[in-house]
């Protein structure tokens, strides 16, 4: 799918308070940022930031970190958190293959992953973001007993996901394959903009949760 660019999309975020313009300077230095000890939370592929605008609101002991590739995405968010300066949430328009130069070890509680790009070749597995070699990165800024959350009406992604979950050095926790049908692993869901289109359209919405193991 093609993006529109958007050219104010670079001074806003350049401009905004809630974007953390050098987070490779911030690295072990997070809880300086948001001046408290409480628990971060990282998501990769923030998008609009519908699911961490939400999340930030009902959980104000609770770092937010939206992780987002491209500006003309991630502007939309960032305008909404100019408006309502949550002070629990900020974003960093950046790389999810940099994730490691942005944290420190043990730095991050939990690690969301909505509806993230398939990348349906076979080649390109690597750059799937549930793959072992993202996994192992996780693992490495997660906090002893952090945790990934995975959500996907993508089937092959899925059961691709949930089959390096091991070699990533996780354990499963928690997993469903109909979402919405699901009392318990459903209670709290906020949807996303994909999920709430894709599951109008009677698409199945896939979720696990996974744990750090005690050693990689």
């Amino acid at each position: 799918m093609r993006l529109r660019n958007i050219p104010r999309a670079r001074d806003v975020i350049q401009e905004s308070a809630f974007v953390v313009q050098d987070p490779e300077a911030q690295q072990g230095k997070w809880s300086g940022i948001f001046g408290n000890d409480q628990p971060v939370h990282l998501e990769i592929g923030t998008g609009k930031g519908r699911f961490i605008l939400e999340l930030a609101m009902r959980n104000p002991d609770i770092n937010y970190i939206g992780l987002e590739k491209f500006s003309s995405v991630l502007l939309r968010a960032v305008e909404r958190q100019d408006e309502l300066q949550l002070p629990n949430l900020r974003f960093i328009r950046g790389e999810a293959e940099l994730i490691e130069t942005y944290f420190g070890e043990g730095e991050i509680d939990r690690v969301y992953l909505n509806f993230s790009d398939p990348w349906p070749k076979k080649r390109n597995a690597k750059r799937r973001l549930p793959s072992r070699e993202f996994l192992r990165r996780y693992y490495r800024i997660l906090s002893p007993d952090g945790t990934v959350e995975f959500k996907t009406d993508n089937r092959e992604l899925f059961d691709f996901g949930v089959e390096e979950i091991e070699e990533g050095g996780f354990e499963l926790l928690a997993i469903t394959y109909d979402l919405h049908g699901d009392p318990s692993m459903n209670e709290g869901n906020i949807m996303t903009e994909y999920e709430e289109k894709f599951s109008a359209k009677g698409n199945k919405i896939n979720k696990y949760i996974i744990r750090k193991k005690a050693m990689l």
